[in-house]
C-alpha cells in the first residue's frame, strides 16, 4: 500500500535538501506518494542574493564551519555533496516554477535540479534566467515557464502552501506529514525509514 507524504520545504534550506534526498531514496521502498509544498522562510531576502556573512553577522566565523561540516556530514551520509552558497538569493520564483514543473509531471527532476544548482554550483535562484535555463534542462518549456512567471499564476498556492503550514503548525521546514503525524527536521535515512515503517503498520491494522 503507497504511503502519502507531505513535505514542506524551502529551496534556501540545508536540511530540506537533504530530507528531500532521504525521501527520494526510500520512494520506492514504501510506495510513496509524495506532495511538495513550497514554503518560504525567507521572503525578505532580495533577489539579486546577499553574501552568506551578512546574515547573522553575530555569528563567527568557527561557529560557521561547524554548523556547515555538520550539514556536509549528514548530506555525505545521505550519499550526495553539498557546500554552503557564498550567496543568499530569495527563492520565490523558484518555488512557483516548481509549482510549474509539478503540472508538467518533472517536479521532482527539477526541485533536484534547483537544489543542486545552488547547493553545488552557487547559481542565483533568484534570477529568472537561471531558473529558466534549469527547468528547460529537465525538459520544461522556458517560454510557457516564463508566461506562468510574470502573470504570477502560482502566487496565491504559495500563499495556501503558507496558509496550510500556519494551520498545521509548521514553524520551519523541513517538516514532514506521513498522515497526520508531523516530523519536523532532516532524519538520517535509517530513522526515516523506521517512521515510515511504524506508520505502515499502524495504516494496516486499521
Amino acid at each position: 500500500m503507497a504511503l502519502k507524504l507531505v513535505m514542506f520545504s524551502d529551496f534556501i534550506c540545508p536540511f530540506c535538501y537533504i530530507g528531500f534526498e532521504t525521501v527520494r531514496k526510500l520512494k520506492s521502498e514504501f510506495e510513496l506518494e509524495i506532495d511538495w509544498r513550497g514554503f518560504q522562510i525567507h521572503p525578505e531576502w532580495p533577489a539579486e542574493g546577499m553574501a552568506a556573512a551578512d546574515y547573522r553577522r553575530g555569528m563567527d566565523p568557527e561557529t560557521r564551519r561547524t554548523i556547515w561540516a555538520r550539514i556536509q556530514a549528514m548530506a555525505e551520509a545521505t550519499g550526495f555533496s553539498m557546500k554552503p552558497p557564498a550567496v543568499l538569493t530569495n527563492s520565490r520564483m523558484a518555488l512557483e516554477a516548481a509549482e510549474f514543473a509539478n503540472q508538467c509531471g518533472v517536479g521532482e527532476a527539477f526541485e533536484e535540479r534547483v537544489y543542486r544548482a545552488y547547493f553545488n554550483e552557487g547559481l542565483n535562484i533568484g534570477s529568472q534566467g537561471v531558473i529558466g535555463e534549469l527547468a528547460a534542462e529537465v525538459g520544461i518549456d522556458r517560454n510557457e515557464l516564463d508566461l506562468a512567471i510574470e502573470s504570477n499564476r502560482y502566487v496565491e498556492r504559495l500563499r495556501d502552501n503558507a496558509s496550510d503550514a500556519h494551520t498545521r503548525g509548521v514553524s520551519g521546514v523541513p517538516t514532514f506529514f506521513v498522515g497526520e503525524y508531523p516530523l519536523v527536521g532532516a532524519q538520517n535515512e535509517d530513522v526515516m525509514r523506521q517512521i515510515l515503517q511504524r506508520y505502515q503498520r499502524l495504516s494496516a491494522g486499521k
